[in-house]
């Protein structure tokens, strides 16, 4: 062993190696990434300009739910029925489905054969990336720009009412019964494999499940494949279908879910209030199209924005509940800034990721004020939380949230945080949430996403200059 470990110290320390090791050292300079391309379907509606719309003009997308949107297929009538009625949450922002404007089309996208192995998540995932390659018009054709294109799209949880009528055939020993197609349903990379195999994009093939911060780091890793040259183009984003019976029962036990507005739903999605009780679980998704700049500007693509930072942190606390300073999310909106360049005064707008629970809100308002200081406390920098009107998406949520921190730069408004009547006391001053959508130049926003395990995820975003 002390003749190995000396023959090591020799190899080591030899002029050629040291020589070697200078000159195998890469310097790295990452390179730039835009955003050229958006898609989303959500409670609000199908598409980035029908969501966009109802969210600015203070629609809301949450409504009461039924036995029949609990998803259990394989059950009874009474089964469904005595389920539902020991839920304590009966409120959730489901997407509006049907042949009208702005209704997720199901005939399109769940009827035809070649859907029986896709999940509700992963058809969510489909059409927002189907939109947002669309709106970048990006479709490549040649084998090398196929090649240089992959997938980003995670999700939190999957297709949990696969899994319960999976388990309920084995109790009735019906196990004959289950899907050829039961497994590639319910797997999480399976959005981002669908979406790979329908375009041919051979570059890296990727999905983030990070709870209620996937979103954010789906986006967020996609920047550095591209950044490190893995990829010229990536499809990001997250997406979430949990509205069944298993999932809110298991949010309601956990007292995650709100309780008290059963019989206002338009009401029960309130981040910030000081009546909120808990957060109203939603679906959808988000996708967006990120280039390496030059590569963009080569094909004459349309640009949104840049991403300058992606920040993130473990809160190493709780399982479900972060710590009170607020230091998790102060790390990760700090390290997104540093990271960018740019001082905490120049952002503009904050996406909050803000679900309202009782303590997460607080520990968040808490986390913003003390990273910007007099520039929050002025009243110069707007926030909100857009789940007000459209629930929390679990692992959607990031993605669709970065679109809207998107949309705020590139239409010059700042949307409203819905149901805010009367804020919570960690407010004073100038420092308060938007009430109103509000008409502002904005060129750096920011956007938080936290996760069940403490961890977070911020993503900054800036006009291209």
């Amino acid at each position: 062993m002390a003749t190995i470990t000396y023959s090591c110290r020799r190899m080591l320390n030899s002029p050629r190696f040291r020589l070697s090791r200078r000159f195998s050292t890469p310097s790295f300079n990452p390179r730039r990434v835009v955003v050229t391309g958006m898609g989303m379907v959500t409670p609000l509606g199908n598409g980035v300009e029908t969501t966009w719309k109802r969210l600015i003009e203070g629609n809301c997308g949450v409504r009461g739910i039924s036995p029949d949107d609990l998803k259990m297929g394989s059950f009874d009538e009474e089964t469904k029925l005595r389920t539902f009625e020991q839920l304590s949450s009966k409120v959730a922002a489901v997407v509006p489905c049907g042949e009208g404007p702005g209704e997720f089309s199901e005939k399109l996208w769940l009827n035809s054969k070649e859907h029986r192995s896709m999940a509700k998540f992963i058809v969510y995932a489909l059409s927002a990336a189907d939109e947002a390659l669309k709106d970048a018009k990006w479709e490549p054709i040649e084998e090398e720009q196929r090649e240089r294109t992959g997938v980003s799209i995670g999700g939190g949880i999957g297709s949990i009412t696969d899994i319960l009528d999976a388990s309920q055939m084995i109790c009735d020993k019906r196990v004959r019964r289950l899907s050829p197609f039961f497994i590639p349903r319910i797997l999480i990379n399976m959005a981002s494999g669908h979406v790979s195999m329908k375009y041919g994009f051979q570059g890296p093939n990727h999905a983030a499940v990070t709870a209620c911060a996937t979103g954010a780091h789906s986006i967020g890793d996609a920047t550095r494949m591209i950044q490190f040259g893995d990829a010229d183009v990536m499809v990001a984003g997250g997406t979430e279908s949990s509205i069944d019976a298993l999932s809110i029962a298991g949010f309601c036990k956990s007292r995650a879910l709100t309780s008290k507005y059963n019989a206002n739903p338009l009401e029960a999605s309130r981040p910030f209030d000081s009546a909120r009780d808990g957060f109203v679980i939603g679906e959808g998704s988000g996708v967006l199209v990120l280039e390496e700049l030059e590569h963009a500007k080569q094909r004459g693509a349309k640009i949104y924005a840049e991403i300058r930072g992606y920040g993130m942190s473990g809160d190493a606390h709780h399982i479900t509940q972060p710590p009170t300073t607020g230091k998790g999310a102060i790390l990760a909106m700090t390290r997104a800034l540093k990271q960018s360049g740019l001082h905490p005064n120049q952002v503009d707008y904050v996406n909050a990721h803000a679900t309202s629970t009782p303590l997460g809100d607080a520990v968040e308002a808490t986390a913003i004020k003390t990273l910007f200081g007099e520039h929050a406390a002025s009243g110069a920098l707007a926030f909100s939380s857009t789940k007000g009107a459209i629930g929390h998406l679990l692992g959607a949520a990031g993605a669709v949230e970065a679109i809207f921190t998107i949309l705020a730069i590139h239409k010059g408004i700042a949307p409203l945080t819905l149901n805010l009547a009367t804020p919570d006391p960690v407010f004073k001053d100038g420092f308060k949430p938007l009430t109103s959508s509000q008409e502002m130049p904005i060129s750096v926003a920011m956007s938080n996403s936290f996760g069940f395990g403490g961890t977070n995820a911020c993503l900054l975003f800036s006009t291209l200059s």
